[in-house]
């Protein structure tokens, strides 16, 4: 039987690529940046299947432009699908799966490690000691917040919301808040709050987990960080637009707020100069999911999809 082409759009670890091409007659695009509008148009029309990630430009655009369109499934590597326009997928009869599980823990991971850094200013510190300004020990040198026993306000309690939720909750002792559009059996000790600026008023950190959609675009908006207490900490680990970057840097460089840990940004790769210059603020560059054996994962998951798609068995990790 003759092998369903798909193009794979962003160099991936080579145990995945040796896969897809066992599976399919597979194009390996050699490129470390997304596809332009108008690159996946046209691999719409060229491709059975294209297994996508973040920076790939699936827009209404790119489907309207497309013309006759062959692609049947992008199989996104990754939980967050907000660079394909689901809506433009779907009238167009294009399927979209994406690899929620095996996300998980390594993105709580990183939330824990930016609340860490940024409460404790190890960003700060380790640029001085780098710059060999550091001048020894001393009793109020670089105090920052402490973290055990404080409260922790999480906002949107899915997968990786609850993996936070279990890591300050069982490894920090802290009193775990949180905010969601629906009830959910969390198996630990939590409490729904059903405001989300009483949450933003109440936690000393506040994580952020929600997808991106267009109805948590700015959800933490200017409104809600003017809320948050003079010393709380932001941590945002979803997607970049879901804060309003613009009234972050303006919070942090007025010192309303203790501090923020970003891995994602309103306008990836660029980062505000005005955020890049700010000590209270703990930059990562996208991490969440940069671990090997995550990685390799993560490109599995989107390989089943894709595989029982062929099948003509739901994928899955169908999200449209």
């Amino acid at each position: 039987m003759t092998k369903k082409t798909m193009l794979v759009t962003r160099p991936l670890p080579q145990s995945v690529l040796d896969a897809c091409a066992q599976k399919f007659e597979a194009t390996f695009r050699d490129a470390d940046r997304g596809l332009t509008e108008a690159e996946a148009a046209e691999a719409l029309g060229a491709y059975d299947i294209i297994l996508c990630t973040l920076g790939d430009r699936f827009t209404a655009q790119a489907f309207a432009q497309a013309g006759e369109i062959r692609c049947g499934l992008l199989a996104n590597f990754g939980v967050g699908y907000n660079h394909i326009d689901a809506d433009a997928a779907r009238a167009a009869g294009v399927a979209v799966s994406n690899t929620p599980g095996a996300v998980t823990d390594a993105t709580a991971d990183i939330g824990l490690t930016l609340l860490l850094a940024t409460a404790r200013r190890a960003g700060e510190g380790e640029r001085l000691v780098r710059a060999g300004a550091w001048t020894g020990w001393a009793p109020t040198q670089m105090l920052g917040a402490h973290v055990t026993g404080k409260t922790v306000g999480i906002v949107g309690m899915g997968r990786i919301g609850q993996a936070v939720a279990k890591r300050c909750a069982l490894g920090f002792d802290m009193q775990v808040l949180y905010h969601s559009r629906s009830s959910k059996a969390v198996p630990l000790p939590a409490m729904q709050v059903g405001d989300l600026e009483e949450l933003m008023s109440s936690a000393d950190f506040v994580v952020v987990t929600v997808p991106a959609t267009p109805e948590t675009k700015h959800l933490i908006s200017r409104d809600m960080l003017s809320v948050m207490k003079p010393g709380g900490i932001l941590i945002n680990i979803s997607r970049g637009d879901v804060v309003d970057e613009t009234a972050l840097i303006e919070a942090l460089e007025a010192g309303r707020i203790g501090g923020a840990g970003l891995d994602v940004y309103e306008n990836e790769p660029q980062v505000p100069e005005r955020l890049r210059r700010l000590d209270n603020a703990v930059l990562l560059p996208h991490l969440g999911t940069a671990a090997l054996e995550v990685r390799e994962a993560m490109g599995r998951m989107a390989l089943d999809n894709a595989c029982a798609f062929v099948k003509d068995q739901a994928p899955p990790n169908l999200v449209n």
